[in-house]
């Protein structure tokens, strides 16, 4: 009894060794995982990039100012009591010269005064358009003179048709300012303006250049 009491206790010393061995192993040996492989891989940025035709645009430097030249314009209608009839038309640049371009039908042939006139009014025919335009009050004169009515534009001729055309540039007779013209009237006469220069005694108030044909105020 007792011999099988001894080999009971050390059949169990034995099982307890190797239970002890086995667990220590066991915890010795490093638990290995299997490798862990992510399904995220990162994410793909795309930076937007301008294209060619994008290009940064750069502050130009400044250009200078362009003047463009201002241009007035007037156009007058003569009418009379006889068939002479026509058109004038004035345009200036800036403070230049004015051009008059002027038409006129029915007329005799030859030379005739023609004149701006101190009024616009036509209500009792061309002789309300009053005196020659003269603000600076001087006696009359030809268009190149220095001493000169500014009204006074000298001569239109007319061909054997009666027809007169001609283009006038003249300084004293500008669409602004003090003495503008516009609103006055313009006026062909029946015979020539002796320019100042003749001996009779309205030479150097009229031109000498007789009645007032037709007559036309200037409007814009």
């Amino acid at each position: 009894m007792q011999a099988a009491l001894a080999a009971m206790a050390a059949h169990s010393v034995i099982l307890s060794a190797y239970s002890s061995h086995t667990l220590f192993s066991q915890i010795q040996t490093p638990i290995t995982h299997p490798t862990l492989h992510s399904s995220f891989h990162g994410v793909s940025l795309k930076v937007p990039v301008k294209s060619q035709s994008q290009s940064i645009s750069v502050a130009a430097a400044p250009k200078p100012l362009t003047v463009v030249a201002a241009t007035k314009k007037a156009v007058a209608v003569l009418k009379g009591n006889s068939s002479v009839e026509g058109v004038a038309t004035l345009t200036q640049e800036d403070d230049g010269p004015t051009t008059v371009n002027v038409r006129i039908t029915g007329l005799t042939p030859g030379p005739h005064g023609f004149h701006l006139h101190e009024f616009g009014d036509t209500t009792n025919g061309c002789i309300s358009t009053g005196a020659h335009f003269n603000p600076q009050s001087l006696t009359h004169g030809a268009p190149e003179d220095e001493i000169r009515h500014a009204g006074d534009l000298g001569n239109i001729v007319a061909n054997a048709d009666g027809v007169a055309e001609a283009t006038i540039v003249d300084s004293q007779i500008p669409l602004t300012g003090p003495n503008a013209v516009i609103g006055r009237a313009l006026v062909v006469h029946e015979l020539e303006d002796d320019l100042g220069k003749g001996r009779h005694e309205l030479s150097l108030s009229t031109g000498n250049a007789g009645g007032r044909l037709a007559c036309g105020k200037q409007e814009i």
